[in-house]
């Protein structure tokens, strides 16, 4: 088994003395799978030398910085009073966050690129060990791989009740910019940690369901935390055909709805059993008023539409997504209604393991512009998650350095991945992707 020799670890703090305090936390942070969402960053080496390519000194200095204005990132999470049935909130202490360098003399770019897929091997190699996920832990942990190559891989794990992807995305294009030394006016806008923003209303009012923060019947057998991952691309050609074939539908739409069709036909399920598409929208704009454009915690929701596997096997994928759209088209009355509905019962211990076998759960990682991702040495060569926890998971991806082309990484049953590559590539070729 490859592994990675760590050369240092330490404790990052902010540059300059930050507020202390305490960030308020929503319901939707609250509701969010409590752990670290683990990522990774691949860089090929630029014409620099390999002593600056990454040099860890001007990353170090540049997180050191970067946690002046995200401040909260810093500190620990906390609960209200400090006692243990206190509500969970971020303690803005300043302690710092953990970085750790390290070097791989078995992995080179090319090789990772050809082998990467989510899973515990690569997360163990290339993203710091993380805590219990419970007060207090640190919210940030990074670490700089340098390759055999002189290629780099940048792992980040952040918790996940303080951030969403968007989120991490806005820290990480920051600590970036910072570090590459792009211009004030360059800069991406400074975060907003009011969360109140998304407080549950003084009269509540539940005018929906929200059946997926509910626990799923005893009858539905929960997907294993054992599971087969892929990347599959999708060029710009294929994507547009996909979407033309769904009535234009929008990307995400399109190509989560192919992937329901081929997992329902790859796991073998009976026609009559139910299939529910689980998906995660960002709301930030979709309230009224929307959320200001720094809003840094999470803003997602969970939203789901069920129909039978053989509706979803048996008609065009553009029926599917039709379905699909019931997934994506929620605006500020649903989101006010769930958080109204997480104000009244406990948010922390909703139920978040595996989903039933016949589900898929689909994210978009959409509109996250690795150029971004810049620190200086160029923009990454992949960006995704290096873990997927369960399987039934999908997320949806721009592939890096490719205009219009989209990446997947996917995670289903060992004994469903196979079949599902096989109906993937039979359908892209069927619909003459």
């Amino acid at each position: 088994m490859a592994t990675v020799e760590v050369l240092t670890s330490e404790v990052v703090v902010p540059a300059e003395e930050t507020p202390a305090g305490a960030v308020w936390l929503s319901n939707l942070d609250l509701a969010a799978r409590r752990g670290y969402t683990p990522t990774v960053y691949f860089y090929r080496r630029n014409g620099d030398d390999e002593a600056a390519f990454f040099a860890a000194d001007a990353v170090r200095d540049g997180l050191a910085r970067a946690l002046v204005p995200f401040y909260p990132l810093a500190g620990r999470l906390g609960l209200a009073g400090g006692g243990e049935d206190g509500r969970v909130q971020i303690d803005c202490t300043g302690e710092g966050a953990v970085f750790v360098t390290a070097r791989s003399g078995h992995y080179a770019l090319d090789d990772l690129m050809n082998e990467f897929v989510p899973c515990d091997e690569m997360r163990d190699l290339f993203v710091p060990p993380t805590p219990a996920p419970n007060p207090p832990c640190a919210l940030l942990l990074v670490q700089v791989t340098h390759l055999r190559c002189g290629g780099v891989v940048l792992g980040m794990a952040l918790h996940h009740s303080v951030v969403d992807a968007r989120s991490a995305a806005h820290f990480a294009e920051t600590w970036a910019s910072i570090v590459r030394g792009a211009p004030a006016g360059d800069a991406p806008v400074p975060p907003c940690f009011d969360h109140k923003l998304l407080a549950a209303r003084p009269a509540r009012a539940v005018l929906y369901d929200h059946p997926e923060y509910k626990p799923e019947p005893p009858a539905h057998a929960a997907t294993a935390s054992t599971y087969a991952s892929a990347i599959i691309t999708l060029t710009k050609q294929q994507v547009g055909a996909l979407k033309a074939a769904c009535a234009g539908a929008s990307t995400f739409r399109a190509v989560v709805a192919l992937v329901w069709q081929c997992a329902c036909r790859a796991r073998a399920l009976p026609p009559e059993a139910e299939t529910r598409l689980y998906s995660m929208i960002d709301m930030r704009q979709r309230l009224s008023p929307p959320l200001p454009p720094g809003y840094f915690g999470n803003a997602v929701i969970r939203t789901s539409t069920s129909a039978t596997v053989g509706e979803v096997v048996s008609n065009p994928v553009g029926h599917a997504a039709r379905r699909a759209r019931a997934v994506t088209s929620q605006g500020d009355d649903y989101a006010r209604s769930l958080v109204d509905y997480l104000e009244g019962v406990d948010a922390m211990n909703l139920p978040r393991s595996g989903i039933s076998r016949a589900h898929l759960r689909a994210i978009s990682w959409l509109g996250m512009s690795l150029a971004d991702a810049d620190f200086g040495w160029g923009s990454p060569a992949f960006m995704g998650p290096a873990i997927m926890y369960y399987s039934g998971f999908v997320y949806v991806m721009n592939a890096p350095g490719k205009d219009g082309a989209v990446a997947l990484a996917l995670s289903l049953e060992p004994e469903s991945m196979p079949e599902f590559r096989k109906v993937f590539a039979e359908e892209v070729a069927r619909l003459g992707l």
